[in-house]
This record gives structure tokens, sequence and C-alpha cells, in this order.
């Protein structure tokens, strides 16, 4: 298997080496016995035989440069404001400005190559980990019920992977449209895809020509760098050697420069870029030349300057896992280590960096739940209902077929209310607890009128914690800025979400898994059936006050209105389900077959 990927990649580098580039232009035969005279020449040694091929090859390199440059030229002076054309024969603009297409190309200079090598793993990186992240591809599932997955063969790149399907989902799921020109801001076309009642997870949702997978693919990987790059640019890492190919040569020498870079200043040339580069990317060595591609269109120093301690390594010791710095890199275009909203101030002039814009799509973590950090809101309520979903040492995709399971309903947005307000005040780094000066604060800018007794108790410590003061707001009523509902006219939530693990399980070779049939490797997909309880005390969820109006699902995982909805059903549970909650207070979780595994 790793012979025949060895010569995926080289067939792939050989490939994009000759989409920019002209046939090599025929060279005159030295003349044999070609001295003065017709002497015959005495036979050269094999060191001086070495430095003449060695020139010749360096001649000829600069040969083809020329050769292509004349070639790009005559093709604009034909097609007029650099027009070239692509394998259909039809016209593909360049875009050019100043004279100059905008697609640079370049080899990255050793410097460089060894300060990247070591900003990724480090000076003590193990040859498990270096194999981990030189062996995965960026390939879609050949498994039918998961084709619309990037498979990942096994533990460290999840990071990488997780990310870009979550961008490919967006256009797969929110883009139905197959139009040909894409517009600078890509994000901006994209619509709900209607989803008929009778899809199925296993159906014709997920069911997508291989050309809309890689059409999806290229159009996330171009928006990833250029976000990276402040929709300025995108820098695309590639491969100038096609024998040997490994890190340690990537890491580079003084004798060679590996690592060959393009950096295209529009949107239009980087997918044009991506998609003939597609087949380098699908070789082993794809996920990590992304990495530093999305690096590299950030910029090194940028980078380092994002991170909160930049003397580690991106890939954490000792099993090569994708860092909380590249994750976030690749969905908010900055490389910083935290997940909560913002700055954190903490005195004397320092500060750590949070999240600071909305991004397409989220993040959920384990961790929290596990009180280790606090989500910020950016995070947790992205444009898409598409999350990457992180545990101790993996990394999986979490989504939804309808942007509706994100809407809030009015205590929900109360709640959102006060809550942000609270962590404005929180100092704590998301451990929950605020000043009494801070909850004043909080009080006055939400309108909350607690009785002077409440404000007494919660303030008595010197220090007010949210599960305390949430309880607090459940006991008060609406009319007093609280969230207690005496009507009970909220209702639940019920809605369809989808969790995807790329990492690939033997499972039963058959479409029900029955049988004596041969065990297949194929990611995992499974539907979860989500139940959010309203907002009510837990003593009224107990009595079971009758709910009059609230929402339900309809068959195609969205979210619809209901005359009446019942208690939630025996939960199940698994430590998904505790991500879930994090997103979705309280929720009940159902599904078929074996638990979501989120390692």
């Amino acid at each position: 298997m790793a012979n025949q990927e060895d010569e995926d990649l080289k067939a792939a580098l050989r490939q994009s080496m000759q989409q920019h580039e002209s046939p090599e232009p025929k060279r005159s035969k030295p003349r044999e016995n070609s001295g003065v005279g017709g002497a015959p020449q005495p036979e050269e040694s094999p060191e001086v035989r070495s430095r003449r091929i060695q020139r010749e090859l360096m001649a000829a390199a600069a040969e083809k440069r020329l050769a292509a440059a004349k070639s790009a030229a005559a093709t604009a002076a034909e097609c007029g404001e650099w027009e070239g054309c692509d394998s259909k024969g039809k016209g593909v603009n360049l875009e050019k400005v100043d004279g100059r297409s905008r697609i640079s190309g370049t080899s990255i200079s050793v410097l460089e190559a060894e300060k990247l090598f070591f900003m990724i793993f480090g000076n003590r990186v193990s040859k498990d980990v270096l194999a981990q992240w030189s062996n995965q591809g960026i390939r879609f599932s050949t498994d039918s019920e998961t084709s619309m997955g990037l498979v990942q063969h096994e533990g460290g790149p999840c990071g990488v992977l997780a990310a870009i399907q979550a961008y490919v989902l967006k256009y797969l799921l929110f883009s139905p449209e197959e139009s040909s020109s894409i517009a600078p801001n890509m994000s901006s076309n994209l619509s709900i895809r209607r989803v008929t009642n009778n899809e199925s997870v296993a159906g014709d949702i997920f069911s997508f020509t291989e050309g809309k997978k890689s059409r999806a693919l290229v159009r996330s990987m171009t928006e990833i760098l250029f976000l990276c790059g402040r929709n300025e640019r995108a820098v695309l890492a590639s491969l100038n050697i096609l024998d040997d190919v490994s890190l340690e040569r990537v890491n580079g020498s003084e004798d060679e420069k590996v690592l060959r870079v393009d950096t295209c200043t529009s949107q239009s040339s980087a997918l044009q870029k991506l998609e003939a580069m597609l087949p380098i990317f699908r070789s082993r060595m794809g996920a990590l030349l992304f990495l530093i591609s999305a690096l590299l269109s950030r910029g090194l120093d940028n980078v380092q300057e994002d991170r909160d301690d930049p003397s580690q390594p991106l890939v954490t010791a000792p099993f090569g896992h994708a860092s909380q710095e590249i994750v976030n890199l690749l969905l908010s275009g900055s490389s910083v280590a935290n997940v909560f909203d913002g700055k954190m101030d903490l005195g004397g002039g320092m500060f750590v960096k949070g999240i600071s814009t909305t991004v397409e799509v989220g993040f959920l973590t384990l961790l929290e739940s596990l009180n280790f950090c606090k989500v910020g809101q950016y995070l947790k309520c992205p444009r898409w209902p598409i999350w990457v979903v992180g545990s101790e040492s993996h990394y999986t995709v979490l989504f939804a077929l309808d942007p509706k399971v994100q809407e809030e309903n009015e205590l929900e947005n109360r709640e959102t209310q006060i809550r942000r307000a609270f962590d404005a005040q929180d100092q704590s780094g998301g451990g929950g607890f605020i000043s009494v000066e801070g909850f004043h604060q909080v009080i006055k800018e939400t309108n909350i009128n607690l009785p002077s007794e409440k404000v007494a108790h919660l303030c008595s410590t010197g220090f007010i914690v949210w599960s305390e003061f949430w309880q607090v707001l459940l006991d008060l009523d609406k009319s007093l800025g609280g969230l207690k509902d005496s009507t009970g006219l909220m209702g639940k939530k019920v809605f369809d979400l989808y969790h995807f693990n790329g990492i690939a399980k033997s499972v039963a070779n058959g479409s029900h898994g029955f049988g004596n049939e041969n065990p297949i490797q194929r990611p995992r997909l499974t539907k979860l059936r989500v139940s959010v309880p309203p907002r009510w005390t837990p003593e009224e969820f107990m009595a079971d006050i009758p709910v009059t109006s609230g929402s339900g699902t309809n068959r195609s995982g969205g979210v619809e209105n209901s005359s009446e909805v019942s208690k939630p059903q025996p939960a199940q549970h698994a430590p998904l389900v505790d991500c879930i909650r994090t997103r979705w207070p309280r929720s009940v979780c159902n599904w078929e077959g074996d638990a979501p595994s989120i390692v």
C-alpha cells in the first residue's frame, strides 16, 4: 500500500509540474570525439561527469522556465487580458494585475523550511509521528454510505481533516447550485439545500457526484487558505522532488529546496490552481502540505504572534495530534490557543487571545463538559450548523441539515443575553464566577430586578458562581427579568444531528451488517435524535406541565412546530452527548445501532 501511495504522489507531482512547463526544448546531441582536430578526448572522471550532468540539468531547467515564460506571453497576446485555456478549451481569466498574473511561484528557502519544520514538529519528534503526518492524503471515503466524508488512516492529522470536512459539508449541504463562476465571497452564495421526506442517512441525502465533491473540496480549501491570508492571498505548498519524498527532505538541506509555493492573490486563480493540484493533496503528503499552505498563507511571523507560547510545536507530543492552534487557524484564520471569545486580561498588561470574530463552521469540545475550558459563542454558534468536535485525542464533525436548529426562542435569547453579559465580567478563564462589582454590572445591563435578599445571598461569598445565579434566574419570573415561564408554553425542541468520524473502523461488509461477510474498513456516520426540554425548573419538569405549543421535527431532520410534545424518551449516553450539551444544555439524545464515537 505504501509503495502504491508513493507512486501516486510521484504521478501527482509530475502532473503538477507538467501543467506549468512547456515540453523540454530539443538539445543538440553532443558529438562524439569532438575534441580539437578530431582528436579523442580523455575519459571523464566520475566527479567531472557528475558536475557536467548537473550543469546540463540546471541549463535544461532554465530553458524550460524561459520557454514557459514565452509560452505564457504568447497565450496572453492571443487571448487578451491573460486568458488561458482549460482542458475543455474554455477561457480562464487569470486576472492580470500590473502586467502580472495573480499567481506567483517560487521555492521556499532552506532557512524558512527549517523554521517551518520546527514550528510544526519541534526538535524531538518521533518517527511514528512523522509517519502519521506523511501518510495522510485528503481523500473521500470509497464506502457508499460515507462517501461524502474524508477518510483518515490513523491518528495525527485528524484536526486538519476535520476542519476541511466541516467546510466541505457546508458546500455540499447548503450550496446546491452548480456554477462554474464563484464570486469573491464564496460563502455569500450559499443557500439551504432542501431535503425531501424520503431521504435517509444512508440514502440520497449524502449521495453526491465525484465532480461535486471535488468542487466542494477545492472551494473549501480555497476559503480556508484565504481566511488564513486575511482575504488577500492563498499560498499553496507543493514539492519540488519526485523521488525519496520524506519529511526529512521536506525539512530541507543546504543542497536542495524541496518545497515549492505558489501565491494566489485572487480566489478565482486559487480555485484554478487548487483544482490542478488536487492530485497532490490527495496523495500521502496531502494533509501536511495543506497545513503548510495554511501556515504560509497566514505568515509564519503572524502565526507565532497569534500563539500564547510560540516555543511549543503545533503538533503535540507524544502522539502527534493537531493542537488547538491548528484547528483554530483553519476555522478562524488565527492560530490562537484558546476557544473563548475575545481576549482575557491576566493583569499586569498581559493578555491571552481567543476567537475574535464570527466563524462559518464552529467547534465543540468534550473538555468543556469536564470544566477544563469554556467555548465562546463565536465557535459555539457558527453561521452554519456544523461543528468540529474535539475529544482528548481526536477530532470529528457534528452537523445538521437545517440551520433552524440554531434558532432560539424567547427564553433562549434571554439566556444568551444574560450569559454573554456574565462571561464579559468573567476573568477566571471560563471558570464561571465573577466579582460582586461585575455582578452588579450584569444585572444592570440585563435589566434583572432581583429581590434584595437574593442579591445579598449571591454576594455573601465575595464572588458569584454562574450555576447559582442561573438557578435564581430560573426561579425569577419573566416580568422581573428572569427565565421562569409560569405558562409552560415554550415547549421543547426536537431535531436531528449527524456525527461523522473519519477514522476507519472494521464493520461487517453488507448494507445491514448481517451475515458472515468479510469486514471492511470505513468511517462512521451516526444519526442522532436530539430533544431539548423547555427551560423550566427541574421541579416543574418532573411535574410534567402540559405543553400547548413547541417545536418538533420533520422527517428530513429539520425543526418544525407541533401542537404538543411530550417529555424526552429515555436517554442514551456517550461522550458525544456531553459535547452536545455544551451547545444545548439538558438535551437528550437517542440513536440506533452503535454509539457514536469521538475517539
